[in-house]
């Protein structure tokens, strides 16, 4: 206690009128009784919750090293996948690859023997027309001797 809350206490106190002597009430004593317990609780409760952080702050640790661990087991398993999967992705766009170039020569070989079979019915009448302008051609112009 200190010297000026020890002196207040013999302060005169009391309502107007004639003067009653005594020692006042100590009111920060009062208070500091009052509270005492409730505080003695809350500094439990509160040294409680700094235990319980400091478990909870180790367990949050030791999961993120075991999610940092996995997620590094998952990155080099990816790795160690990759060339196989490219390796199947290749093999696939090969295979679709080929079979459109078989569908694009197929559908070539279909348009030549269409124009093969168009020649060979238009040929007789164009040799004819051929022939015909040659033989025109060897005669001399109209009109010549």
């Amino acid at each position: 206690m200190s010297l000026r809350d020890f002196l207040a206490r013999f302060r005169p106190t009391g309502a107007p009128g004639a003067a009653v002597t005594g020692v006042p009430a100590d009111r920060g004593a009062e208070r500091a009784a009052e509270l005492e317990p409730s505080l003695a609780l809350l500094t439990d409760v509160q040294e409680r919750a700094d235990r319980l952080r400091a478990v909870a702050d180790g367990e949050a640790e030791a999961l993120r090293e075991s999610a940092a661990r996995q997620a590094a087991e998952i990155v080099a398993t990816a790795r160690a996948r990759a060339p196989q999967v490219r390796q199947e992705a290749a093999t696939a766009v090969h295979r679709v690859a080929l079979r459109e170039a078989e569908d694009l020569r197929a559908a070539g070989q279909r348009a030549a023997s269409l124009v093969r079979e168009r020649a060979q019915e238009r040929m007789p009448a164009l040799v004819e027309r051929a022939v015909a302008d040659a033989l025109r051609a060897a005669d001399g112009p109209p009109g010549a001797p």
